[in-house]
């Protein structure tokens, strides 16, 4: 049985598109945003001028401000930046009641706690059974309407076959997954992974480098995901391979493009400062270092950027350590 109101929590790029897609899937849909001019506009115009443009909102879509209106949702999507999760949470701990599931759309780890988003929610909406959709998506082409596959994971099996079968339409087509932890760590470190890949392509590193970068990241990103008792063939799906491939390749991916400016040599605190850059990946490069001691993981590419975002480390010379790392064999231990 499919789920038929669906709560999106989270009026940017992405929730909006998301909204599109439940609407398309025929499905009545309350978009929440935190901001009521921004919800009065919605509802005014039958778009999103502000994150949006161009595209028209279906009359299944009702734009608000009040959490109450998502009382009666069978199920919220968590679309806001990966580091407010907590608290937006936390304003809909009991809103809607706690049989509906909370599906997470952010791609991050809380810096603060080194908390993937399931364990953030989890405190935050105790009860609740939590689900995780991720993978190779650019919010206007889904807007769009142009083809796309993402993962959905939940630990409940049957909930995700539900929520993929209640989210699918002719051009989105979601994979059901039961390792919600796998789909959250490829998902949080591709960022980090695509901030390396831009930093390379804007320091004119040539497109060999980009492609061990890619399969090098690809290993790291796999031995957390095992660490922390996700698959590593999860991370071979459309949640890891396919979204890092994305990410790291285009540059409409914001992660890349912040990457990028660095690379040629923009200050990190220059490129945070410029009014277009939303980058999950500087914070969640920020927890890694942590993250990695805690679980015993060799993460030296995720290592080297969090040092260059965050402890001023010369891009040079982490390039030259990587590149001076011992001879060994390849596979997933090395």
């Amino acid at each position: 049985m499919t789920f038929q109101h669906i709560g999106v929590i989270g009026a940017g790029s992405w929730g909006t598109a998301l909204a599109l897609v439940a609407a398309q899937a025929g499905r009545k849909v309350s978009l929440w945003a935190r901001d009521p001019i921004h919800a009065t506009d919605m509802a005014a115009t039958h778009a999103n001028t502000r994150h949006l443009s161009g595209l028209t909102l279906p009359p299944a879509i009702t734009p608000t401000c009040e959490p109450d209106a998502l009382r009666d949702a069978d199920v919220i999507l968590l679309v806001t930046p990966a580091q407010t999760i907590r608290s937006i949470a936390g304003l809909f701990a009991n809103i809607p009641a706690k049989t509906c599931p909370a599906v997470i759309c952010a791609k991050g780890i809380e810096f603060d706690s080194g908390a993937l988003m399931s364990e953030v929610v989890a405190e935050a909406m105790p009860g609740r059974c939590i689900a995780v959709l991720s993978g190779p998506t650019f919010a206007g082409e889904v807007a769009r309407g142009l083809p796309t596959a993402v993962t959905l994971a939940c630990a409940q099996i049957d909930i995700a076959e539900r929520l993929t079968e209640s989210l699918a339409t002719p051009t989105f087509r979601p994979y059901f997954s039961d390792d919600v932890v796998g789909v959250e760590i490829a998902g949080a470190l591709k960022n980090v992974i695509a901030i390396a890949a831009g930093i390379l392509f804007g320091r004119g590193l040539g497109e060999n480098a980009r492609a061990a970068l890619i399969t090098r990241g690809l290993v790291e990103i796999q031995r957390l995901a095992i660490a922390k008792g996700g698959s590593g063939a999860t991370v071979m799906g459309l949640g890891g391979v396919g979204d890092l491939m994305l990410s790291c390749v285009s540059t409409q991916s914001r992660n890349f493009a912040f990457g990028k400016l660095i690379g040629e040599g923009m200050p990190v605190a220059a490129a945070l400062a410029r009014p277009d850059i939303i980058v999950e990946g500087v914070h969640t490069a920020r927890a890694i270092p942590r993250l990695a001691k805690a679980m015993a993981v060799d993460l030296p590419i995720c290592s080297a950027v969090a040092n260059v975002l965050h402890g001023g480390g010369d891009i040079d010379r982490e390039m030259a350590g990587l590149l001076s790392r011992p001879l060994r064999e390849e596979g997933l231990r090395n």
